[in-house]
């Protein structure tokens, strides 16, 4: 995927700006006993993020493919010098008596589940993103914190980026002029992984790993970490990455969630490869202005390769482009120049766990940075967006009720059918 680094430059002022993170003394206090339920890849980088973060000690970690848990038990033993307990059962891990906290980090068709459990457990939770697969589970999510109570945090860590806050600032402080139109957009050529219906490895329990979503034939391309670009799974390139920018702009022009939705879009360029839009236009019209997402996972992106991934706030005094690590401001009028601001964050997922682990410790909600609630409105934000273009409709948002208004296609894809053996949580 494209990520890319700056160094930093001092540029119109930003450098002050720009401070060391530090790591509040969590050690001189209890340790919080956590335990992690999904510990591959991203589930290994917010545990890492917690234990550098410190006060935390992870007692447990759970997945249905047992070398992630024999890496993960043995890579965690190596940092906090005591090994987890395993299991491939969540309800098991649950059901430890010392556990205070968990971490879900499984893709999102079991978000629901495991967080309602939690929730009914009393337990605090720092759940991954997307907050859930569709929309009425992200409902059910809310109400199930609401009655316990408890700290949840969900991984929306760009809230954190230094260059997305100096953004805000420059909105704020009217450098830019009144915003009236923002785009955003990622562009980039996924490496995907073999598409050839085969057996699962010997040690993943496929079934297990499709919980409630229908279970397709196992190819690598839709298992581990490639689920983001398949539709029973990930749903496609917007709401997997590209909800991060749809997050990022409603943080920081304090939008709720577009009255209305238009998007469309073709899977061409990597047809028999994937099963969501390789190309995708969607305009969202919250109640302030449109914003306009695009994506292309082919070619060469933008024509200027550093805009292929980030959001324009086109203001009337000037264009601001925004990434994680960078600033572009264009003033309007003639003969101008371009301004850049290199605003490196390299702890960005550190900030956002330690966030949580302090709001955990101090049970204060206050602490947290992205509340279950305002998780779900950019969640549901980019769901509503796909089931335009599943719907080939536009779909408007009843916001009072919670629900589609006009368009029954795009209703019904609200609340996906769970799998034979499942319940959806309600």
């Amino acid at each position: 995927m494209y990520r890319r680094s700056f160094i930093k430059k001092a540029s119109i002022g930003t450098a002050g700006l720009i401070t060391a993170f530090h790591i509040p003394a969590f050690s001189q206090n209890r340790k919080i006993k956590i335990g992690l339920i999904g510990c591959g890849w991203y589930g290994m980088v917010i545990t890492t993020a917690a234990l550098k973060v410190g006060g935390v000690e992870v007692i447990a970690v759970c997945d249905v493919d047992s070398e992630h848990l024999k890496n993960s038990a043995a890579e965690i033993e190596s940092l906090q010098g005591s090994r987890p307990k395993t299991f491939k059962d969540y309800r098991e891990l649950l059901g430890l008596k010392d556990l205070e906290a968990v971490m879900i980090a499984t893709p999102p068709h079991w978000h629901a589940l495991q967080f309602v459990a939690a929730c009914k457990k009393g337990l605090d939770i720092y759940c991954e993103k997307p907050l859930a697969y569709d929309v009425r589970e992200g409902k059910a999510m809310m109400k199930a914190a609401e009655r316990a109570g408890n700290i949840v945090q969900v991984g929306f860590q760009r809230r954190q980026s230094s260059a997305f806050q100096k953004a805000k600032e420059l909105i704020q402080n009217g450098t830019t002029g009144k915003i009236h139109q923002i785009g955003a957009q990622i562009h980039y050529n996924p490496v995907l992984e073999d598409n050839t219906i085969q057996e699962p490895p010997a040690s993943l329990d496929w079934d297990a790993w499709c919980g409630p979503a229908p279970k397709l034939p196992y190819r690598p391309n839709i298992g581990h970490k490639a689920w983001r670009l398949e539709k029973e799974y990930g749903n496609g390139h917007l709401v997997d990455w590209g909800i991060h920018h749809i997050d990022i702009i409603r943080t920081i022009m304090d939008f709720e969630i577009p009255e209305s939705f238009q998007a469309t879009g073709n899977l061409e360029m990597l047809k028999g490869k994937i099963t969501t839009p390789d190309t995708l236009n969607a305009s969202l019209y919250f109640h302030e202005m449109p914003v306009f997402w695009q994506h292309r996972l082919w070619g060469t992106g933008d024509l200027n390769p550093q805009f292929n991934n980030g959001v324009f706030f086109y203001g009337e005094k000037a264009t601001l482009f925004a990434s994680d690590y960078k600033l572009v401001l264009m003033p309007a009028g003639r003969n101008q120049r371009q301004q850049e601001m290199d605003i490196p964050t390299p702890d960005m997922q550190e900030k956002h766990v330690a966030d949580f682990i302090k709001a955990v410790k101090a049970k204060d909600k206050r602490l947290l940075s992205c509340t279950v609630e305002d998780a779900w409105k950019s969640t549901a934000t980019v769901q509503l967006a796909m089931a335009s273009y599943y719907s080939n409709k536009e779909v408007k948002w009843d916001a009072a009720a919670k629900k589609v208004s006009n368009n029954p296609a795009a209703a019904e894809l609200m609340a996906r059918k769970y799998r034979t053996g499942y319940e959806r949580p309600s």
